[in-house]
């Protein structure tokens, strides 16, 4: 009797057939997936999509194929409307899910096919930094235009917003001022990733702060200060205002280091000196140096030296290794022509106290 009553029931066949086709789709995903794996090993991109869409798919064909049924059904079924309407959100979702999910995988198969742990990686920075950038802003796009598709299936929210557009005065132009941070942000995040003023790993000067890119988000960028703090940075401010970028076009970067020494020092064994020094330092790239008198003040002559590094560390790390050799060798050679204040005594009848004060020499602190 129980058996005739389901058999008779309104939904029997329509359940059935969705459970032979959620049965049928699962099996359909499970051996298309594994093709799909098998095919686009040798691509890396595709397969890096292939995977990160195995999620959603698995939710998307079964929804798909329910879809399929429901709308078969008899329109007088009853709840079969609100049957339809559910899956419909449960589809909307899904496919969203899924487009995030591909747009994921493209990333990181791009990603992967570049990687930025290789001596010269400044074609990598700029993919990735375009590639995680473009990607972040696509995904937002979807989960936006998923949303407004799922509030687009209500009646109300459509008849709210059609009330909003009637009174789009006041509220359209609070929504504008509200929403300007967001969409300047989206423009600028735009702008970075196809002009790249800035790249992942740069090295930029900012705010008077010396650190590396570590990462770059749709609304701000991360960089990592030299002492490992962490400063915070709307995308706006890299269109808005000046920074400096060692790193735009070469790694490559020059070093100064500044002195002031007495008129008696000579130049030519500083000069040996620092060739000594520089041959002898792992940090400098074999590209240039050089000790030249950059100006004159009445008291001491300032020098100046150039050399050069593969990278901002490397010549940082050189500048300090000139600077304490110099130093070093000064002190040791030519302790006398150290940057002093001479102070001499005036006048001719003040004995052997102004004879002793004349050519005393006091060291500047």
């Amino acid at each position: 009797m129980n058996l005739e009553l389901i058999l008779d029931h309104p939904w029997f066949g329509t359940w059935a057939a969705a459970l032979v086709a959620v049965i049928v789709a699962l099996i359909a995903h499970r051996l298309g997936g594994m093709l799909l794996l098998r095919i686009t090993r040798a691509t890396p991109v595709l397969h890096a999509i292939v995977i990160k869409s195995r999620a959603p798919a698995k939710a998307v064909l079964p929804l798909l194929a329910l879809q399929t049924v429901w709308q078969a059904a008899p329109d007088d079924l009853r709840w079969i409307d609100s049957v339809r309407h559910l899956n419909g959100l449960l589809m909307i979702t899904a496919t969203t899910w899924l487009a995030a999910r591909i747009i994921a995988g493209f990333a990181q198969g791009v990603l992967e096919r570049h990687p930025v742990d290789v001596e010269d990686n400044m074609g990598a920075r700029r993919i990735h930094t375009q590639t995680r950038v473009l990607s972040r802003i696509a995904m937002s796009l979807v989960i936006v235009i998923g949303a407004s598709m799922v509030l687009m299936t209500f009646p109300g929210a459509r008849q709210v917003g059609a009330s909003l557009l009637a009174s789009a005065g006041v509220v359209g132009l609070i929504a504008g001022f509200a929403a300007k941070p967001v969409f300047s942000n989206m423009i600028a995040g735009l702008q970075l990733a196809l002009t790249q003023p800035i790249r992942l790993d740069d090295v930029l000067i900012v705010e008077g702060e010396w650190g590396r890119v570590e990462e770059i988000t749709g609304t701000y960028v991360v960089l990592r200060i030299w002492d490992e703090r962490r400063l915070i940075i709307p995308l706006q401010y890299f269109i808005e205002k000046p920074f400096q970028n060692w790193t735009r076009s070469s790694a490559q970067l020059m070093g100064s280091v500044f002195f002031h020494v007495d008129y008696g020092m000579p130049l030519a064994p500083l000069r040996k000196e620092l060739e000594r020094i520089v041959h002898a330092a792992p940090q400098w790239d074999r590209r240039f140096f050089n000790l030249v008198v950059t100006d004159a003040t009445e008291r001491t002559m300032q020098l100046r030296v150039l050399c050069t590094a593969a990278s901002s560390g490397l010549a940082w790390d050189l500048r300090c290794v000139v600077r304490e050799g110099l130093i070093d060798f000064m002190q040791r050679e030519y302790p006398q022509f150290l940057p002093r204040l001479r102070i001499e005594g005036e006048g001719e009848g003040k004995g052997k106290d102004d004879a002793a004060l004349r050519g005393t020499a006091v060291h500047v602190a």
